[in-house]
């Protein structure tokens, strides 16, 4: 058994550092382009730039998104996105635009660490949801093109009118290389 467990081990180590060896030569290089869509679970902020739904007692959440970025250096990317989500609590329905900005780096080309700015810009209302985002993972890279990028993402609250706490939330990311 602890054989098997060896073998298992030293087959696994190999895999990851030939992926890591095919993404520093190709996908997160200077010059590339990365579009991306998120899936997230747990509870949304209301500035979103993924695709979800949610619903509870009654009260029902949903967003579409998604993001694109430009690598301006060896695994460094400046990223923007742009979402449209809805809320519904009750007899109210708001619906918001979202837009986010910010930079993802990839430690040993494989590990997407991100820090971002997230608003959004609801019709009349006199103050609109932002957030600092910081965000990490790791990056399953499925061939030339396609990575899979499954982390957790924390959203601080930059005001006190949406939520005075952090929102944590599990996502999973493809995202197109090219």
């Amino acid at each position: 058994m602890k054989k098997l467990f060896i073998v298992a081990i030293t087959a696994l180590g190999f895999t990851f550092a030939a992926q890591a060896q095919d993404a520093a030569t190709g996908q997160t290089a200077e010059g590339k382009w990365l579009i991306e869509a998120n899936t997230g679970f747990g509870a949304a902020s209301p500035a979103n730039t993924s695709f979800g739904l949610s619903s509870s007692d009654g009260n029902s959440n949903w967003s579409i998104g998604a993001e694109g970025g430009y690598f301006v250096a060896d695994d460094l990317a400046v990223k923007v996105g742009l979402g449209y989500s809805g809320i519904s609590v009750g007899d109210i329905d708001s619906n918001s635009f979202n837009y986010k900005i910010g930079a993802k780096y990839y430690i040993s080309s494989m590990i997407p660490v991100q820090v971002d700015y997230v608003g959004s810009s609801v019709k009349d209302a006199e103050e609109n949801a932002s957030y600092l985002g910081l965000q990490g993972g790791y990056a399953i890279f499925l061939g030339e093109n396609v990575s899979i990028e499954p982390g957790l993402r924390y959203n601080l609250s930059l005001n006190e009118d949406y939520s005075d706490k952090g929102i944590l939330e599990f996502r999973i990311g493809f995202a197109l290389h090219f």
